[in-house]
């Protein structure tokens, strides 16, 4: 019995490696080794669970809930996620990496107790969706943050004009901030931080120094 309880642990690790295969080829922090872990563990979890009391239910007065390891599972892996969430640029990321993991934790639960057509369809499921939705459509794209140094001549008006390419590509400047470039009474440097249209490449930032004469550098920080 015990060999086909760790073939479940295996299965369910295999799924998760699939899941953690799609976020490696994205870059994400969580990857192929992650999410197998994840896997495995609430599959384990689960036949704990299920199968390591048994031999406890003949002892009088003692009573057990099998669902008790099971349910500190999902809370736990929920703190394991967090692990992955961090702030940069005023943009939130890593949302979708931890509710992955949190997703591969119960998809390692179903296989543990024995539901390997719900594991497997799960799998499959998170798969397709992370494929098709990540970039495909571009009324789902969520807008982004990007920091942005300009150098540029400090001659009349040249604010007004780099805020009007802004508007002109529809990008929201967030913040920003102007100090003079060292010794150079000539240069400003403009340290902006910019909203961009969802499904905007940030690449076509460094096309402002052909668009403004007045603009001597873009950096993309």
């Amino acid at each position: 019995m015990e060999f086909d309880l760790l073939i479940r642990v295996l299965a369910a690790g295999i799924c998760g490696g699939i899941i953690g295969y799609e976020r490696r080829n994205r870059l994400k922090e969580a990857g192929i080794r992650t999410h197998f872990v994840v896997a495995a563990g609430g599959a384990l979890m689960m036949i704990l669970s299920k199968y390591s009391f048994y031999d406890q239910l003949a002892v009088d007065k003692i009573s057990l809930d099998p669902s008790r390891i099971a349910a500190q599972v999902v809370s736990g892996v929920g703190f394991l996620g967090a692990g992955v969430i961090f702030m940069q640029r005023q943009t939130i990321k890593g949302l979708t990496t931890a509710a992955g993991i949190w997703t591969t934790a119960g998809m390692g639960m179903a296989i543990g107790a024995g539901m390997y057509l719900l594991g497997a369809g799960v799998t499959v499921l998170i798969v397709i969706a992370q494929v098709l939705l990540h970039g495909r459509f571009e009324w789902l794209r969520s807008p982004k943050t990007e920091q942005l140094a300009l150098r540029v001549d400090k001659s009349p008006g040249v604010l007004d004009r780099v805020q009007e390419l802004m508007e002109q590509r529809h990008i929201e400047v967030v913040s920003f901030q102007v100090e003079k470039e060292g010794q150079r009474e000539d240069e400003l440097l403009l340290d902006l931080t910019l909203r961009l249209p969802g499904g905007y490449k940030h690449e076509r930032l460094l096309t402002l120094i052909e668009e403004e004469p007045a603009i001597r550098s873009v950096e993309l920080q």
